[in-house]
């Protein structure tokens, strides 16, 4: 039954209305007030009617959810969280359109005198939060998402610095954090992720039991100490120009992660930017000394790289660099025939050792089927493939022409090579294919 008609229904049953007042679920949003786009403006008379007729004791979960129809004055956000949040509650979920950012400040006192003790699930989207020094209000607090908050790198640090349960905290779209530290006593911290933090320039975790991070953004300083257990690193660089950068964020060695992502994704030209050099990313290789696995991702619709099949007195580079005695799996989706990419590849392939399987998709996102599919770049309702541009098309068919003239010959007998070019229907269309008469 939706909150609205509940609120009703014990206006008339005092068995209903006695029910109805220890109701532990309050979620309010358009669909459970049973409102109708026309009736956007009657969101505050609703949820004002319906905690009217509550005790204010009993919440276990509580949930707003405004879009951008909802105009609600921030006084009454205010006394309604006053009203819900009551010792005992577990889940607060606020969720604000973007105008409330600076406008809406959420008020630390609720949580005081015992009432946020029992939370172990904070989910805020959209405000300011400003805790202060001694913030000690969320001691159950396993979970933590923070998106498009106010909240600068020391209110963090205000926030967890007594969060001794948490588990998961998620930080998306914080413009103010600069600098973002993890302390060594959150010990039962195990997943992290930053994501698009523009601002931010370092993030530094001392907690001894984080393993899995995820970071996406313009790079930073990632300093995990030797006492780290983080084993799964996700690196996504955002699509703002000049994001990328040739030396990648390895502050120190990370001797204990075994499986890493890196995705590299579009500026605004539709292409990451061509003074990338692909083969730098072996640095993150070398920092990780036991990596079992390397997943690199690359998002473009056209490739603006110098070809592997340019200036042909330019040979292949090789860097000195260790051994990657454990890499047993290789996998780069978006594979092309930049010539930086050709070279992170043979590198790859001279130093790792224990190489088990390398993967080179030439077409980034093509679907989920195997890639000797032959439909594998995912038919869409029409019957035609759904790749972007004939360039992409073409591109696929150069960086397939690069593999067999550079990489075969040096794929050891005991690695198993996988390559994904065109689908049949894109082997159909009607592209200017490259001179690769030598291949």
């Amino acid at each position: 039954m939706p909150l609205c008609d509940s609120a009703h229904s014990a206006c008339v049953s005092r068995t209903f209305l006695r029910s109805w007042r220890c109701h532990p679920k309050l979620i309010f949003t358009e669909e459970t007030l049973g409102l109708k786009r026309t009736e956007a403006r009657d969101f505050t008379s609703r949820v004002n009617q319906i905690l009217k007729n509550h005790s204010d004791t009993g919440v276990k979960i509580l949930e707003f959810v405004f879009d951008d129809r909802n105009n609600v004055n921030t006084c009454h956000l205010n006394s309604w969280l006053q009203k819900a949040v009551t010792p005992g509650i577990e889940k607060i979920t606020l969720f604000l359109p973007w105008r409330y950012r600076e406008e809406y400040n959420f008020p630390c006192s609720i949580l005081l005198d015992g009432r946020g003790n029992s939370i172990w699930y904070l989910d805020l989207t959209n405000c300011a939060f400003h805790p202060m020094v001694g913030f000690d209000c969320l001691r159950s607090l396993t979970k933590l998402r923070l998106y498009g908050v106010c909240i600068t790198g020391d209110e963090l640090g205000h926030l967890i610095s007594n969060c001794f349960a948490l588990e998961e905290l998620q930080v998306w779209c914080c413009m103010e954090l600069i600098c973002s530290t993890i302390p060594f006593w959150l010990q039962r911290l195990s997943c992290l992720t930053v994501s698009e933090c523009d601002m931010l320039r370092v993030i530094e975790s001392t907690a001894p039991n984080l393993t899995t991070l995820d970071f996406f953004g313009e790079p930073v300083q990632l300093v995990l100490r030797e006492s780290s257990k983080v084993k799964h690193l996700k690196v996504g660089y955002s699509y703002t120009p000049n994001a990328t950068v040739n030396t990648p964020m390895v502050a120190d060695k990370f001797l204990a992660i075994k499986h890493l992502n890196i995705h590299l994704g579009e500026d605004y030209d539709d292409a990451v930017t061509p003074t990338y050099d692909y083969l730098s990313l072996a640095s993150f290789l070398d920092a990780c000394p036991v990596l079992e696995s390397f997943n690199l991702s690359v998002d473009q619709s056209d490739m603006q790289h110098d070809s592997v099949f340019g200036d042909p007195s330019l040979g292949l580079r090789q860097i000195l660099q260790h051994k990657h005695e454990r890499l047993k799996k290789v996998q780069i989706i978006g594979f092309c025939s930049a010539k930086s990419m050709v070279e992170l590849t043979c590198d790859i392939l001279k130093n790792a050792t224990s190489l088990e399987s390398l993967t080179l998709d030439c077409i980034y996102g093509a679907g989920t089927g195997a890639i000797s599919d032959s439909v594998r770049c995912g038919p869409s309702r029409s019957g035609k493939c759904w790749i972007r541009s004939q360039a992409m098309i073409l591109e696929a068919h150069k960086a397939v022409g690069a593999i067999k003239r550079y990489i075969l010959e040096r794929v050891p007998p005991a690695v198993k090579l996988n390559v994904g070019g065109p689908c049949s229907q894109c082997q159909a269309m009607d592209v200017m294919l490259p001179q690769l008469s030598s291949v």
